[in-house]
């Protein structure tokens, strides 16, 4: 998608801080940190959210999953623990239509509100 922001810097159009590339995702640092480590994994391939995951192969979702756990491992989180977020769609807190996960470390972490 031409428009989308975070196309855009999978791309090279726009810069961002790159923590890891391979050819199913990019991983960023958020430019607006919540946590001393809060970083976005971005796919290469454009979907617009959660709802189309079927559109990414289930090898691809998978590397993807894999990645998280392989970063927390070689950047010294795993063991601390860590949080994976996938915001989908407005009421959901997404911002950009581009499925993106963030992941949240470096500090404890509150718990979510149980009901």
């Amino acid at each position: 998608m031409k428009d989308c922001l975070f196309c855009k810097i999978t791309n090279k159009e726009i810069p961002a801080e790159i923590i890891y590339e391979d050819d199913v995702a990019v991983v960023i640092k958020d430019i607006h940190p919540q946590k001393p480590i809060h970083w976005l994994v971005i796919p290469h391939q454009h979907i617009a959210s959660l709802n189309e995951i079927d559109a990414l192969s289930p090898n691809t979702t998978q590397r993807i999953l894999s990645l998280i756990a392989k970063l927390a491992q070689e950047h010294g989180f795993k063991d601390d623990g860590y949080r994976v977020i996938i915001n989908t769609n407005a009421h959901g807190g997404q911002v950009v239509d581009h499925l993106h996960i963030h992941i949240l470390a470096g500090e404890p972490i509150g718990a979510m509100v149980q009901s």
